[in-house]
């Protein structure tokens, strides 16, 4: 449960994230609703990452949750934000996946 716990705490990180990008694009009261959704998403990201740290190793979780929220912020900095996805971009991103399931394989 713990792990489940840490996947959805990385992806309210890739949430606060996509929020900062869409607040830096708007104006007025819709850019003050993108900061409160990354106020709440970062919220919600930190209450479930300590609470999978109760049982996880903390340096395996942080990397994991870091992890996550890397690779899904780079993700929608293509698909949203229509950043570049050149082959040197998407291999170390691959080799970043790699990594989190490599670590969830190591630890307890």
């Amino acid at each position: 449960m713990n792990w489940i716990f840490l996947i959805v705490a990385g992806l309210f990180e890739v949430a606060f994230a996509a929020c900062l990008g869409k607040a830096k694009e708007a104006t007025g009261a819709e850019a003050t609703y993108w900061y409160i959704g990354f106020l709440l998403c970062l919220a919600v990201s930190m209450l479930l990452l300590v609470r999978a740290t109760r049982e996880l190793p903390i340096g395996t979780a942080y990397a994991v949750w870091t992890g996550i929220g890397a690779v899904g912020t780079v993700l929608v900095g293509i698909l949203v934000f229509k950043e570049p996805a050149t082959f040197w971009r998407m291999f170390f991103i691959t080799t970043l996946i790699c990594s989190i399931i490599g670590l969830k394989f190591v630890s307890n």
